[in-house]
């Protein structure tokens, strides 16, 4: 919803964008008509250049000439060469100008430059045949078109420029708009993998610890092997359950059940687990306690060489310490990089210690101690 409607806005920038050129236009246009047309002759030649630069205004395209702007271009230079060689009306400058710049704007940038060049050298042509025919008035003549066809011709420039500056911005939040999407659905895709991970890496890696169990009593307990092997069906049915509502979205970690199983997973690998409930965790910060639990039961079944292990919880944290940390500086652990941005994407802070052979792994949320302290 919130794409459709900001791509809505834009749509109304830029129709507004146009509207604005076209009113401006037509008013400045009918403005120097009014103004400068003697004869009803010189009304229709003005009249042609100004419909022939709306017209031009309004079909705007960047980087790729249309034919419309072209013959709208053809149209503007007959006005200039009638207003100034026959009817002698410095206003006629003003639809050149207009398609002029138009066109020069829907050129590649590389060309612009010498499309400006030509343009300007053949209103320059035109002025100087005008001279050719007033030979005993040659400085009025220069004046009169270097102020008044050049301070028309300016207006025009300046509305147009305005107008392919509007333009640019709004292309510019297109692209961002585009770049934003494409970026939160590169977030949504990763955020996915590392829930998959989460699940698939977690269920095989006790499953791995399971079976390996089960061979080992298969022959001197029966009964205990035949146990491990029904735990190890339904931890996969749950899986297979878990990734199912993963795909649509519905999934939800529970932290009291994710430390029911880290503590079953950690009296299975014989590593002593004690949990210290020192106040009731805040709803709001249980999912993901859950995801760092989850995480930090894996790195330590994996990685570690723990004996024991304590859970702190506390009303906005959690706090997992094992002693079974190795000598040397901390590990880059990746599945723990990723967690510590889902925890600062949630407001909350993710810490690792390493400290006499304990590793300890830290997660709060500062912001629901603060509401509870008021």
């Amino acid at each position: 919803m919130r794409s459709e409607h900001t791509e809505a806005t834009q749509g109304h920038l830029r129709t507004l964008n146009l509207n604005i050129v076209f009113a401006s236009l037509s008013a400045i246009g009918a403005l120097l008509i009014s103004n400068h047309a003697e004869t009803p002759v010189q009304a229709v030649v003005l009249g042609v250049g100004v419909v022939a630069a709306v017209l031009a205004s309004r079909g705007w395209s960047e980087d790729r000439v249309s034919p419309l702007a072209l013959a709208c271009l053809v149209a503007t230079a007959a006005v200039w060469l009638v207003g100034v060689l026959v009817l002698d009306n410095t206003s006629a400058s003003f639809g050149i100008s207009v398609v002029g710049t138009v066109v020069v704007f829907q050129l590649p940038r590389p060309r612009r430059g010498a499309a400006a060049l030509a343009l300007g050298a053949f209103v320059v042509a035109v002025v100087a045949v005008r001279l050719v025919m007033s030979p005993g008035d040659v400085l009025g003549v220069l004046l009169e078109y270097a102020v008044g066809s050049t301070s028309v011709a300016v207006v025009g420039v300046i509305l147009v420029f305005l107008n392919y500056v509007v333009s640019g911005l709004i292309k510019e939040l297109e692209e961002a708009r585009e770049r934003e999407a494409e970026l939160a659905v590169a977030r949504e895709r990763v955020r996915f993998a590392s829930d998959l991970h989460d699940i698939q890496g977690h269920t095989l890696h006790v499953v791995k610890l399971k079976t390996a169990l089960a061979r080992k009593l298969v022959r001197s307990d029966t009964g205990r092997a035949e146990e491990e092997l029904r735990e190890i069906h339904a931890l996969v049915g749950d899986t297979i359950t878990q990734t199912k509502a993963l795909a649509y979205a519905q999934r939800r970690l529970n932290l009291s059940a994710e430390l029911e199983n880290a503590k079953n997973l950690f009296e299975a690998a014989g590593i002593r687990v004690r949990v210290d409930p020192e106040a009731e965790v805040d709803p709001r910060a249980g999912e993901m306690l859950g995801q760092v639990l989850r995480e930090t039961t894996t790195n330590i079944l994996r990685h570690a060489q723990a004996d024991q292990v304590r859970v702190t919880l506390a009303k906005a944290g959690i706090t997992i310490a094992n002693d079974g940390a190795r000598e040397g500086p901390l590990p880059e652990l990746s599945g723990l990089s990723t967690l510590r941005e889902r925890v600062a994407d949630s407001g909350g802070e993710l810490t690792v210690e390493q400290s006499g052979g304990w590793f300890l792994t830290a997660a709060t949320f500062p912001h629901l101690r603060s509401d509870t302290a008021r």
